[in-house]
């Protein structure tokens, strides 16, 4: 079986778990790097053994058209220009989430994908989690039901990572087109991919990046400065109705007065429920007892490491077999459906309907 030859565009903080998982991958052959920042582009080169090295993706895709696909890990405002010259290109993607600065671009990508048979999945890496195969597994075997409520938090005291997450042009929002994503995503693929009808939301921009603490370390982008653009929101909070009856109850945050970060999703059912965050727990009345239920070895279903892996290899699988991915861009068209609806919906005050 042939190796894949694959290249990067953009080679930032992110692009660090693709490049490692390729790496690891025995049908990949790492091949070409691109990133605006030369300096960068040629320390990662270096590093990584990987000669040919570009500042503009429009040349790399002219120059080896050997290349069989890319990773598209850019600013989120280039997703969509960098993807859709890649498949243009006859290459398949893989785009990291969120898909799109907007619905309309996304729906442009998945447009192009079908227009030249390439395989484009979006980078909904927490579905790769060895969390979600449990949760999986247990929904499948019919444990909880017909789950018709769900609440999901990642939730930030102090963490806007600033660069360009904290700017609105590049990044197209804050928490929630970051973090929120994630949630989004895993708690919708759970429940089955319902469709969405409406969305209310509201966004806050109170805190902005609380440049002013000085005894809590907060996250930071590679491109982060002082003086730096901060005209996203701090905190957003929604909530999903969905075209079987179900409803997500979502909240997002960089900047929060709260005690500490979290990280947690949960699936009401008519039969049971489920808690994840820092570990998988299953609730059930069994035998006439509300129940508990803990696994053993709780730290083989919580760990993450893996995740990027698993999912750069699903990537890899997809294309040398031609079979489906489980992250595909018809999703990530619905995600930013919700995620333009809950901007929307927080600019306006009102309603969204789908």
């Amino acid at each position: 079986m042939k190796k894949l030859k694959i290249g990067v565009i953009g080679v930032g903080n992110i692009a660090e778990s693709h490049i490692a998982a390729y790496l690891a991958n025995p049908n990949v052959e790492l091949y070409a790097f691109c990133d605006i920042n030369k300096e960068r582009v040629e320390n990662k080169g270096k590093r990584f053994g990987v000669t040919r090295l570009y500042t503009d993706e429009e040349t790399m895709l002219r120059e080896l058209p050997e290349l069989d696909a890319v990773s598209v890990c850019v600013w989120n405002c280039n997703h969509a220009p960098c993807t859709i010259m890649a498949l243009n290109a006859g290459k398949h993607v893989l785009c990291e989430k969120p898909m799109a600065a907007s619905t309309k671009e996304a729906e442009e990508m998945l447009e192009a994908a079908r227009r030249n048979h390439r395989l484009l999945q979006i980078g909904f890496v927490c579905r790769f989690g060895k969390d979600c195969a449990v949760v999986e597994d247990f929904r499948d075997q019919g444990f909880f039901g017909e789950i018709y409520y769900a609440k999901a938090a990642y939730l930030r005291r102090h963490g806007n990572p600033g660069g360009w997450f904290s700017d609105r042009s590049r990044s197209a929002g804050g928490p929630l087109i970051d973090l929120g994503v994630h949630i989004l995503d895993l708690t919708r693929y759970l429940m089955g991919n319902p469709k969405p009808v409406s969305v209310y939301g509201a966004a806050f921009q109170k805190l902005f990046n609380r440049p002013d603490v000085k005894n809590f370390a907060g996250y930071s982008a590679s491109d982060a400065s002082e003086n730096e653009i901060c005209d996203v929101e701090d905190l957003t909070a929604a909530m999903i109705r969905y075209d079987n009856g179900a409803v997500l109850e979502l909240e997002t945050s960089y900047s929060l007065n709260t005690k500490e970060d979290r990280y947690e999703q949960e699936l009401f059912g008519t039969r049971g429920g489920v808690k994840i965050g820092s570990e998988v727990e299953f609730y059930q009345n069994i035998n006439g007892y509300m129940t508990n239920i803990t696994l053993a070895n709780p730290e083989l279903y919580t760990d993450e490491s893996h995740m990027f892996e698993d999912e750069i290899n699903h990537f890899i699988h997809c294309i040398l077999h031609g079979t489906p991915t489980k992250a595909p861009a018809e999703d990530g068209v619905e995600i930013m459906r919700i995620l333009d609806a809950i901007y929307e919906s927080a600019r306006t005050g009102h309603e969204v309907l789908l």
